[in-house]
């Protein structure tokens, strides 16, 4: 007998539509498959056997986090299909910051209507995350909540498991005077700081369809660019250089998260002009009349991730993320002080 509820149904909670999207969704999720991967999805768990060759001491890494108000530019464009490589690159890019590969990856759809084409349009997302991070979707969630969120909107979260041998943990731990800087190029504000771009543009349909002349593309097609996935990148310097801390630069900006990475005796001195520059962040602070010291405390601005590196290994650092296609810059140093951030 199929299953089905007709007073489920009454109460708006379709079932069969649930079973509908996870067909629609199958073949995204196909394209994330990896070696280790045991179960299919639609199981009560997704079984995942890592490769633990060469390893002496193997060590999880885990990571979770959600799109957050980024997903409102997605209700309103009526677009989402990149919505779920930003969910995925919040997850990897913290997990890589510790040397892991990310293993796998799960995903979390609460939504107040299940439109089965639509999910399986925010699925493709997340599969392409996986993708470009080199992960495996073994399995999510998807919770049709009738009456607690709207019909045409939805929350989308996840997160990550990684693994990284105990001694080539990346933690800071080893930074000194000297060590040089790298920052990774964003590709815009990424999934962080939108409460504050919503107040900033009043964002509506209407506004986020016009074209920036300064942007070369419309605000709304500037401000839903996905956030970039530094995995590959990343993990490619660390083998060919000697990468000591990376900092995944997401909410609270410059001031909260390079000090993450930092020991307490030191502080890193970053130079603004070395770092990569995107239009859209002198255009926030333009028409929201916001300070500097609020910008570098609240967004990105142009660089995603910053590496900290032993000075005679820069070039090689620089040379291993060229060759994945990743730009960066030197930016500053780290200098005796007191776990904070300079900009100068």
């Amino acid at each position: 007998m199929k299953s089905y509820s007709e007073s489920y149904k009454a109460a708006g909670v379709d079932v069969t539509a649930g079973y509908r999207a996870v067909e629609l969704m199958k073949q995204h999720v196909a394209r994330t498959m990896t070696p280790g991967v045991v179960s299919g999805i639609g199981g009560f768990g997704g079984l995942f056997q890592p490769d633990l060759a060469g390893m002496k001491t193997p060590v999880l890494v885990s990571g979770t986090d959600g799109v957050g108000t980024k997903l409102r530019l997605a209700f309103l464009m009526d677009k989402h299909d990149t919505v779920g490589i930003d969910c995925v690159a919040m997850c990897v890019n913290d997990v890589v910051c510790c040397g892991a590969q990310p293993l796998f990856f799960l995903d979390y759809l609460a939504l107040g209507k299940n439109v089965p084409e639509r999910v399986a349009e925010i699925v493709s997302g997340v599969a392409e995350g996986c993708v470009q991070a080199g992960c495996a979707l073994v399995g999510g969630e998807t919770a049709e909540m009738p009456g607690f969120y709207p019909v045409d909107e939805y929350d989308l979260a996840g997160f990550s498991v990684g693994l990284v041998d105990r001694d080539r943990i990346v933690d800071g731990s080893r930074l000194q005077k000297g060590d040089v800087l790298i920052g990774l190029a964003s590709t815009g504000v990424h999934s962080n700081g939108f409460s504050l771009v919503r107040k900033v543009f009043d964002v509506n349909s209407q506004n986020l369809s016009v074209y920036r002349e300064e942007l070369g593309m419309t605000l709304g097609e500037c401000l839903l660019t996905p956030t970039k996935i530094y995995v590959k990148p990343v993990l490619r310097a660390m083998k060919e250089a000697d990468v000591k801390a990376v900092s995944h630069i997401t909410g609270g900006g410059f001031y909260e998260n390079i000090p993450r990475m930092l020991t307490p005796d030191c502080s890193a001195k970053i130079e603004k002009a070395a770092v990569p520059h995107l239009p859209i962040f002198d255009l926030i602070a333009k028409e929201g009349n916001i300070p500097e010291r609020d910008m570098y405390n609240t967004f990105n601005m142009g660089m995603g991730m910053c590496m900290a590196v032993a000075k005679e290994d820069a070039d090689k650092a620089l040379a291993a993320l060229k060759a994945e296609g990743q730009g960066a810059a030197v930016v500053g140093e780290i200098v005796e002080g007191d776990g904070g951030v300079i900009l100068c």
